[in-house]
């Protein structure tokens, strides 16, 4: 029978069967994410790590137009899923048996969408991925018509909204199939996507979703520090493999600087306590939505450094102008991106606020550096994050004094 006491068991063993999914308390205590959740993002990079790769094939061959247009189409596919059962899990998660053996359907998805990440580079056969994609989308259908059952009025009718929403929208991806190559296919996918973002917006009219402020933003944290984990693995395995190969000391600096970004990323991301500003329904659709760029651009930066690589080695057909923008540009986008969704909330004083803008811009002109580009954006990063906390601290000495 399902049960409604006994809160969830968030990991380890599930408590009740079947509970009736109802609202989880927005301000409850304590709350962290799940080795459930855990578990699904491990998984969904997977599909990351896929969209990257092909993304440096691309690039390294000197067709970054449709490198970068398909890395958008596919990543918008993994991180909106990822999104949206992030913020459910946020108001439903009832960890009982049916709410894990669904989530388990998503991961399945996942991995489809990520096995068909090779065949929508190289043919525009997007057939698998969007599998993957419906599979994941439909799982989370079955868990809004789920939490409908449970609770009543407004919090009912926003669920009713999400699932036939989302029903809705899966039809038209399955339609996508059948659109012509080329830029039809383009338009489609825009509009497509455009419905999708719109879902969550009209489904709350009737009632927000009741997730909890620090729980999103562990969840995001968690995601950055996996997606610049697997930055850091592939820059790894290009440098090795070019090692291997006999190759010399020119990869010091791309070694170098790629560390010194990554480290500046994440120090940039965390420096807020951003669950303390995620208040209301307008900043969180905004913050949320915003993380496309954010994740897109540090999954990319990753993808930048093995081009950079190849190309210094002589296994990637460009120019060193165009390998270093491979690494400048996403690191540029993230450094900027994430000054505007959080890191600014952190900045007290007119000239703090200036300071990442003008990183990200310091880290564009980096790309005329030539081979010594990507060190020359990892210095700026880093001495951009040693400028932050000297303007910090001086402004609490200031404080302090008067």
């Amino acid at each position: 029978m399902p049960e409604r006491d006994g809160g969830p068991a968030d990991g380890g063993l599930p408590g009740p069967l079947s509970r009736v999914m109802v609202r989880r308390d927005p301000e409850e205590a304590h709350r962290a994410a799940t080795p459930l959740e855990l578990l699904f993002d491990l998984c969904f990079v997977v599909a990351v790590a896929q969209a990257g790769g092909r993304l440096v094939h691309a690039v390294a061959e000197g067709d970054a137009g449709h490198g970068v247009l398909g890395y958008a189409m596919i990543f918008f596919a993994i991180w909106w899923a990822w999104m949206n059962f992030t913020w459910f899990a946020s108001a439903y998660d009832t960890d009982d048996v049916p709410y894990r053996l669904v989530t388990l359907v998503q991961i399945v998805g996942a991995l489809i969408l990520a096995a068909g990440v090779p065949r929508a580079f190289d043919r525009a056969d997007y057939s698998v991925v969007l599998v993957g994609y419906v599979v994941m989308r439909l799982a989370l259908t079955a868990q809004w018509l789920r939490a409908a059952r449970g609770e009543q009025g407004g919090a009912r009718t926003t669920a009713l909204r999400y699932a036939a929403g989302v029903v809705l929208l899966q039809l038209g991806w399955v339609a996508f199939l059948f659109v012509p190559h080329g830029d039809a296919q383009v338009w489609v996918f825009v509009l497509l996507a455009a419905g999708e973002l719109a879902v969550p917006v009209i489904a709350e009219r009737s009632g927000p979703t009741p997730w909890h402020p620090h729980h999103i933003a562990e969840r995001y944290g968690l995601f950055t520090l996996i997606v610049l984990g697997e930055t850091i693995a592939a820059a790894t395995v290009a440098v090795q493999t070019s090692l291997d190969r006999g190759s010399s000391a020119n990869l010091l600096p791309i070694a170098a600087g790629g560390l010194l970004i990554v480290f500046a990323a994440y120090w940039i991301y965390f420096i807020v306590p951003i669950h303390e500003h995620l208040h209301g329904a307008r900043s969180a659709f905004l913050w949320g939505y915003g993380h496309y760029l954010i994740f897109s651009s540090a999954a990319a930066i990753g993808a930048g450094l093995e081009v950079t690589v190849e190309q210094t080695v002589g296994e990637a057909h460009i120019s060193t102008l165009s390998a270093a923008a491979a690494v400048t540009i996403p690191t540029a986008v993230f450094v900027f991106f994430t000054w505007l969704l959080h890191a600014r909330r952190f900045k007290s004083a007119p000239r703090q606020q200036v300071v990442l803008p003008l990183t990200a811009a310091a880290i564009l002109v980096c790309t005329f550096a030539g081979r010594w580009a990507v060190l020359c954006a990892g210095g700026v990063a880093a001495a951009s994050v040693g400028v932050s906390l000297m303007m910090h601290q001086g402004a609490r000495r200031a404080g302090s004094t008067r």
